[in-house]
């Protein structure tokens, strides 16, 4: 099961809860999983809760690493 380590309980549920419905619709359990951690991850990006946005609004983007 492909589940991110920055992934909270929140986002571990939803991942859940689509693979099963993906599970039910009839796709098999590596495109439902696939589709899950796709569905997560955009949604974590909608609300800017991915590892890069977190480090540019902490000031260490690309351009801090250059320095």
């Amino acid at each position: 099961m492909a589940r991110n380590n920055h992934w909270d309980q929140d986002d571990q549920k939803q991942y859940q809860h689509v693979h099963n419905s993906e599970v039910d619709r009839g796709q098999d359990e590596r495109s439902a999983e696939r589709i899950a951690a796709a569905t997560v991850n955009k949604q974590r990006t909608r609300e800017g809760r991915t590892l890069r946005q977190e480090q540019e609004r902490r000031g260490q983007g690309q351009d801090a690493k250059a320095d």
